[in-house]
């Protein structure tokens, strides 16, 4: 792909500023390669090059894009334009149909506290900094943000960890774990189950959970993250039994 970038200017700015101003420049990338949905974008390594920009800062614009619905990635493919595929229609409706809230939440029970565990060794210096923007991001808008805005960046969150965990299988069960959290009945559930109080203490695990990880102490991440997923688990209960449905 051949599209010119401007280059950004070196100057004092925060890692936060250099990573806005890139997203709004490969937002403009992403509109002459609309085309091309089915093309993986230039390498990280390329774009910033291009940009003039440390790839650090290229991960914190793509992980921002990507939060958006912009764009998705995937390990060994690149990184495409648009929102991430969806299982194909009849097996996301197939497995929406055999399962249930309470099997949805006790196979997350077990499989996230491990993706935290080994993401806890695992992870890089940026993937752990990135985690960290996420949690930091989700801190400040538990509050305020709807209910699918909410979901998307919950989404990116464990999304990076299960990529820091470094194993494409435990990689592939997460995402299908994820793609149930876009079913209409799972967002609809998911609304009902949030409480002011909930909201906070998930965004406190949320930091506690990125703090352990930087640490390297995969016993605590594992231990938040079991907490972390209780905590909904016990919600969507909640919701379940008082729904007058």
């Amino acid at each position: 792909m051949n599209e010119m970038l401007p280059r950004i200017e070196p100057r004092p700015a925060s890692s936060r500023n250099a990573a806005a101003e890139a997203a709004g420049l490969l937002r403009k990338l992403l509109q002459e390669h609309a085309a091309r949905p089915g093309e993986p974008l230039p390498t990280e390594r390329d774009l910033a090059a291009r940009l003039g920009v440390s790839r650090r800062v290229i991960r914190q614009a793509l992980a921002e894009l990507e939060a958006e619905g912009k764009i998705w990635r995937r390990q060994g493919k690149g990184t495409f334009i648009g929102p991430a595929p969806t299982l194909s229609a009849p097996t996301l409706s197939r497995l929406a149909s055999r399962t249930n809230f309470y099997e949805i939440m006790e196979v997350r029970l077990y499989l996230e506290p491990s993706l935290a565990q080994l993401a806890a060794h695992r992870a890089s210096a940026e993937q752990i900094a990135m985690i960290g923007k996420l949690a930091e991001r989700l801190a400040a808008r538990e509050v305020e943000a709807d209910p699918a805005t909410l979901e998307r960046w919950d989404s990116a969150f464990h999304r990076c960890i299960a990529e820091a965990a470094g194993n494409r299988l435990f990689l592939d069960l997460f995402e299908v774990i994820d793609k149930i959290r876009y079913d209409a009945a799972w967002q609809s559930m998911r609304a009902r189950a949030r409480t002011p109080e909930g909201k906070q203490r998930s965004a406190q695990q949320h930091l506690e959970i990125a703090e352990a990880i930087a640490a390297r102490d995969s016993a605590r991440a594992g231990q938040i993250m079991r907490q972390h997923v209780a905590l909904h688990q016990e919600a969507l209960l909640k919701a379940l039994n008082t729904d007058p449905a």
